[in-house]
């Protein structure tokens, strides 16, 4: 039985489904304690049950994307602030190969802050 967290990505049109199946291997590679969690009708990414990044889809841009829950702590360009106080974005083109190290560093940069001590995590 398909649950609702596996539908979100398997209903997904190609080849937006395809780039959502591979950002979450990417995003659950980073460290074993992130767990997919369903919030808000949205994938969520915990670390150690603190919400750090999730996946949607921009209306606006047709693009899927990572949005990074403390994302106004981070100067990179290609992270985007729209009408977010606290998160940022990062677009992707579904037709194009993913910048694996890219997103790497900036996923290691977001655990590091809860890792580090600077986002409080519940005891």
């Amino acid at each position: 039985m398909q649950n609702e967290l596996d539908a979100f990505y398997l209903n997904k049109e190609e080849p937006v489904r395809s780039c959502f199946l591979a950002l979450r291997a990417i995003i659950l590679a980073q460290d074993v304690e992130i767990k997919n969690v369903l919030k808000y009708s949205m994938p969520f990414f915990c670390y150690q049950g603190k919400m750090f990044c999730y996946l949607w889809f921009h209306k606006k841009y047709k693009q899927p994307y990572i949005g990074i829950v403390e994302g106004n702590r981070f100067d990179e360009p290609f992270l985007i602030q729209e009408v977010r106080s606290r998160m940022k974005i990062m677009l992707f083109d579904p037709n194009e190969d993913l910048p694996m190290q890219t997103i790497e560093n900036i996923l290691q940069k977001a655990i590091n802050l809860y890792k580090t001590g600077v986002i409080k995590i519940k005891e």
